[in-house]
């Protein structure tokens, strides 16, 4: 009986082994991230403020945002305009990360140019961004659900050392 025992184990470790070397045998398929270019528009939702009296008007705005993709390398352009009391522009440079055929991660550095007096979703001074994202391109269209999430640093020209937080998502139209 014990002999039974230990060649079923033996069988099934040369049936793994067998199923493994069918598996490494078979060429694998890589996922790219989400083909394409985009344009788009949304909304811009600041979660922070860096005046003593927050001005809630100035925490929503209107988006328009771009994307390059590099089809050969997993980097991309960015380009995110926020559009409300005053206006924000902030380009970033992405490395993306496929999670399947149509939908990416990605985390991007770049700048916020918002030198206002009035305050936008990412502050009211120039600053250095941090920017994390999904892109998710709906399947057989053309279009592409993002959302990101902008940490600005040192974003209020009254309060030094304040940092911004706002979220973006949208809908963009690849090309």
């Amino acid at each position: 009986m014990k002999n039974l025992t230990n060649l079923n184990k033996i069988l099934i470790g040369l049936t793994a082994l067998g199923c493994m070397s069918v598996v490494a045998a078979v060429p694998s398929a890589q996922a790219q991230p989400a083909y394409g270019s985009y344009v788009g528009v949304g909304a811009s939702f600041g979660f922070t403020s860096g005046n003593t009296a927050a001005n809630e008007s100035s925490r929503t705005s209107g988006l328009v945002a771009a994307r390059y993709k590099f089809l050969e390398l997993p980097v991309s352009i960015r380009t995110q305009i926020l559009i409300g009391n005053s206006t924000a522009v902030v380009p970033t440079v992405s490395f993306d990360v496929p999670l399947n055929f149509d939908t990416d991660v990605y985390i991007g550095a770049g700048v916020a140019l918002s030198n206002t007096v009035d305050t936008t979703p990412v502050g009211n001074r120039n600053s250095f961004v941090i920017q994390p994202g999904i892109d998710y391109t709906v399947p057989n269209s053309n279009l592409v659900l993002f959302g990101n999430v902008i940490f600005a640093f040192d974003a209020y020209r009254n309060n030094p050392g304040t940092s911004a937080t706002s979220l973006q998502t949208g809908l963009g139209l690849r090309f």
